[in-house]
């Protein structure tokens, strides 16, 4: 068997394994690319195009969602750089000991390299937490704006630190980029004239690798930068989720070649791995600071921890470092140990499990609960009012709900949806909806729902979802409850979990559309 066959069949194996032990299918992968190292597997060249596509591909869908409103932010600008300099000082300490101790690399490098290995280490990965914030379906959620504009600032931070130390400038016909701006009517309109068909995932490809990657790259600015900066011009045009979305199914391929590719680096030596778990300890304490961070800026306990926990783990980051910069500045040697570390780090936070809500209540003695008012504005306790129904997710389907229920039935009907544009957009059009997280616990503890007769669940993710049904029933809710889901499987589960009523999405939309081809027959048809 050729190695690229090898590969293929590694990582569908990989993926399926941890499938079925409920882990996320990239951890699969990067084990794949571990298992296949000390069989003399190499990777064929192509793989780190691939990773490269796929990396580059994730940004600018990353961009397409950033509101550069939320980057100015406290929470966000302020927390980045604190977190930074703090985890670079604590990482950085930790090898000076290891050093005291006469640990390998860490002995033979001085102040210099264990400052460079700090901040390399100070930044989350992005490729992980959009994975698992897409996942999860909480890319428009509080914690996910909170997550993907600290990563955004961590990304500039790296574009600087990488000019300072590699001493290179960029070429001053950058500045000519500015002038992408102006541009950004034009391909605004153009994506509003594409249809639905693949030329949409074709423009965004080509956005993002010819007058992103290819062209901040040309004139001395890191690609993956540029090709995150054309998401962004593109940011809040209507037709932008579609883009998002039509490129999901090729960046997760593509990001198959990113994991795969760390595995195949090479394994550790002894001395190697002594090193990536001490630097693994560094984990728990980056954590910390985020949450004591993010609680500092009014955010709650586990607004706080949950955003902590999404962020924590080691950048992708961390391995350009000690390839890019040069032998006199850092031991190339850094490479290997860096890699195990940051592999480790996509691990741990997988295996948590449903531990953060346990952590958000270890936490409340030395966090203790703010009174509402104290509270950031957009972390507030709901208040459904005297509503009579409540719809859980306000994407097409629950929008129609609410729809129905108000105008058809007389319900006083509230929506709850967690991505705060869509909120904005559908009060603008006097829809009664709220900002909140259905799947947050103390959402259910804190709402009056003496008055709800219906409760409708129609969040994208069936987790979700299920973990809502799961959550109303243990707080005594006696209510109606009813779920769509996509996939026959997913429509037993949440029947079987408590639900009164299922519908399966296709099965619901065959329905409606026969009603309302019989409601545009003549009467006597009819």
């Amino acid at each position: 068997m050729d190695d690229v066959s090898a590969i293929l069949l590694a990582v569908l194996v990989g993926g399926v394994l941890a499938a079925l032990v409920r882990l996320p299918p990239l951890l699969g992968f990067l084990a794949a690319g571990f298992v296949l190292y000390p069989l003399g597997v190499q990777a064929p060249p192509a793989l780190g195009t691939i990773a490269d596509l796929g990396v580059t591909v994730l940004l600018f869908g990353v961009g397409l969602k950033v509101d550069l409103r939320a980057l100015v932010r406290r929470e966000v600008w302020l927390t980045s750089s604190v977190h930074a300099l703090v985890s670079t000082g604590i990482t950085a300490g930790l090898l000076g000991l290891l050093a005291v101790l006469g640990v390998g690399l860490a002995a033979e490098g001085g102040l210099r390299s264990w400052l460079l290995i700090g901040f390399a280490l100070s930044f989350s990965s992005t490729v992980f937490v959009v994975k698992v914030l897409e996942e999860r379906g909480a890319t428009q959620t509080l914690t996910g704006r909170l997550a993907i504009g600290v990563l955004v600032v961590q990304d500039l931070l790296a574009v600087v630190f990488l000019a300072v130390a590699e001493g290179t400038v960029p070429s001053p016909w950058a500045l000519l980029l500015v002038l992408l701006i102006p541009a950004a009517p034009l391909l605004r309109r153009v994506l509003v004239r594409l249809g639905h068909d693949e030329m949409l995932p074709l423009y965004g490809i080509v956005l993002a690798l010819v007058p992103g990657y290819a062209l901040f790259s040309a004139l001395g600015v890191k690609g993956d930068l540029g090709a995150l900066l054309l998401g962004v011009l593109l940011a809040g045009q209507p037709r932008s989720a579609e883009l998002a979305k039509s490129l999901f199914s090729i960046k997760d391929l593509l990001l198959v070649g990113f994991f795969v590719s760390i595995g195949l680096a090479g394994l550790p030596t002894g001395g190697e791995l002594v090193i990536a778990a001490a630097l693994l300890l560094v984990l728990p304490v980056q954590a910390l600071v985020f949450v004591v961070l993010f609680y500092l800026a009014r955010l709650r306990r586990r607004t706080a921890v949950f955003t902590s926990t999404v962020l924590t783990n080691f950048s992708e980051f961390g391995l350009i470092v000690a390839v890019a910069l040069p032998d006199d500045l850092l031991d190339p040697g850094w490479a290997a140990p860096l890699a195990a570390a940051v592999a480790a780090s996509f691990v741990l936070p997988s295996l948590i499990g449903d531990r953060p809500d346990r952590l958000v209540d270890l936490l409340r003695r030395w966090l203790p609960d703010r009174p509402d008012e104290r509270l950031h504005p957009d972390d507030r306790p709901l208040d459904l009012g005297d509503a009579q129904a409540v719809v859980l997710g306000m994407g097409r389907v629950g929008y129609a709900a609410h729809r129905r229920l108000t105008e058809e039935y007389r319900l006083r009907a509230i929506g709850i949806e967690a991505d705060g544009l869509r909120v904005a957009d559908l009060a603008a059009d006097g829809v009664h909806v709220i900002e909140g997280d259905a799947t947050d616990p103390r959402l259910w503890e804190e709402l009056e729902l003496h008055h709800v007769e219906l409760v409708l669940l129609a969040m994208p993710a069936h987790d979700a979802n299920l973990a809502t049904l799961t959550r109303l029933r243990a707080h005594g809710f006696e209510g109606t409850v009813a779920a769509v889901t996509q996939f026959d499987d997913d429509l037993a589960e949440v029947l079987t979990g408590g639900a009164d009523i299922g519908l399966q999405l296709y099965e619901g939309a065959g329905a409606e559309l026969a009603d309302r081809a019989v409601g545009r027959l003549p009467p006597t048809q009819a």
